[in-house]
């Protein structure tokens, strides 16, 4: 039986990190980070650099960043983000050092800083933290309008392995729609520089639900990125948020035709691209088999049930067993400002300021999160090993109603989402969190 025949929306919430920021508070004790990092596991970190700065800001929107640097801020940015680096490298110490297996480049749009500032970030992160980017994976953020040649020659002579582009629409109309003003010509350039550089992945993000899309548009932008024969293709359904330009224009939340809108549409790139020879990693995740071998290369390859992430940057978080941790957390574009200038001006970044503790009922909650969450499903032993339980016996409320939903089976040692299951991710994503974070995220005030 399928979610809707229970009533249940299939779009409640993105699950791409567990606890959500929005749950996160102020640390009464500023923890410092040598404290928290004593006695993590350190051999297989991800590091990860936030550049919160975009040329526009497309309408459904609401990562941390925000239009334009006025003056010199992306240089002060830069500034602290080196002071923020070393004071993290100094916090991990060197008896046990630390060795990064991936790291990755996000925002906002990375490559808003300029080919001279991006070499300036890799540099950062090999000579300050101390990650050699030619010998891990590296996965880096741009968009259109600014994947020009000089900054896509710094990231692939300084080892990228994955470049992932915010296509959204090749419909110009549909991007207009959508608050993001580009044309289908600028797209295909910056795809022809992408593919004349070295870099061996090519990752492409499409959208699908935008006001006015049919199936016929929908399957004109499946089909235009298909040409360009993309290691792996994102289709991300539209949400529309507080506080985010198109959020200010209309509340489509509870419109149930789109929620049916959405699902169609998912449906059909879900079959477009396993036509194609894809395979499906995970909702929105698709890739093409043969590309790059056994190699991480996308967000969802990182084993975020139990390694460490290391985030630079205002808009990072970091994980270490016990605690996540990060900055102040905004939308509005007016906070976001505040939030990076007083980043700029920090000068001590030993102690943790914000962030959410973890206890064993989290890890076990976030554990099956992101291994639920993904089509390869999770290994019931390994959950044992780590927890000395079952997800059945630490969840089965749960688990017993994705079952009778039709989402969920068992099989092999596997507890593996259905293809139903896997359309429904963000129904059922929402459904294990725990009652506290719930709580604090009704809590939140959105600013």
């Amino acid at each position: 039986m399928n979610g809707a025949a229970h009533g249940i929306r299939p779009y409640r919430s993105y699950v791409y990190a567990y606890p959500h920021k929005t749950s996160y508070r102020p640390l009464p004790d500023r923890p410092a980070l040598r404290d928290l990092w004593t006695g993590e596991r350190r051999d297989a970190l991800s590091l990860y650099l936030h550049i919160p700065f975009c040329e526009v800001r497309c309408g459904f929107c609401n990562l941390f960043t925000r239009i334009g640097a006025p003056g010199e801020l992306t240089t002060r940015y830069l500034d602290a983000l080196e002071r923020q680096a070393i004071a993290v490298r100094d916090a991990l110490g060197d008896a046990d050092p630390a060795r990064f297996a991936a790291a990755a480049f996000g925002g906002g749009t990375p490559t808003f800083l300029t080919a001279g500032e991006l070499e300036r970030l890799c540099d950062i992160a090999e000579k300050r933290m101390g990650a050699d980017l030619r010998a891990v994976p590296l996965s880096v953020e741009t968009s259109p309008a600014t994947a020009t040649a000089d900054r896509l020659a710094v990231l692939a002579e300084r080892g990228t392995t994955r470049l992932s582009i915010g296509v959204q629409s090749f419909v110009d109309e549909e991007a207009r729609a959508a608050v993001r003003p580009q044309r289908r010509a600028d797209v295909e350039a910056a795809l022809g520089r992408i593919r004349e550089t070295s870099v061996p992945v090519l990752n492409i993000d499409l959208i699908y639900g935008i006001d006015g899309q049919t199936e016929a548009t929908w399957r004109r932008s499946l089909d235009a990125a298909l040409a360009w024969r993309p290691e792996e293709l994102y289709l991300y359904p539209l949400y529309v948020r507080p506080l985010t330009g198109l959020g200010r224009q209309d509340d489509a939340g509870g419109d149930a035709a789109w929620d049916e809108q959405r699902l169609r549409l998912y449906r059909q790139g879900r079959d477009h691209l396993l036509s194609h020879g894809y395979e499906q990693v995970s909702m929105r995740m698709f890739r093409r088999p043969g590309g790059q071998g056994a190699v991480p290369r996308g967000p969802d390859d990182h084993a975020c049930q139990t390694d460490g992430m290391i985030g630079l940057g205002c808009g990072a978080r970091s994980y270490t067993s016990g605690l996540h941790y990060s900055f102040d957390y905004a939308v509005d574009m007016r906070r976001i400002r505040t939030i990076i200038d007083d980043y700029t001006e920090t000068a001590d970044f030993s102690r943790a300021e914000v962030g959410r503790r973890i206890d064993g009922g989290e890890a076990r909650r976030r554990h099956l999160l992101q291994s639920l969450l993904q089509a390869q499903g999770l290994e019931v032993a390994v959950y044992r090993d780590r927890f000395g339980s079952t997800p059945a016996e630490d969840f089965p409320g749960e688990l017993a109603a994705f079952a009778g939903r039709g989402w969920l089976e068992e099989s092999g040692g596997l507890l593996r989402l259905t293809p139903e299951g896997l359309a429904y991710s963000d129904a059922l994503g929402p459904e294990l969190f725990s009652p506290a974070v719930r709580d604090a995220m009704a809590a939140y005030e959105p600013k």
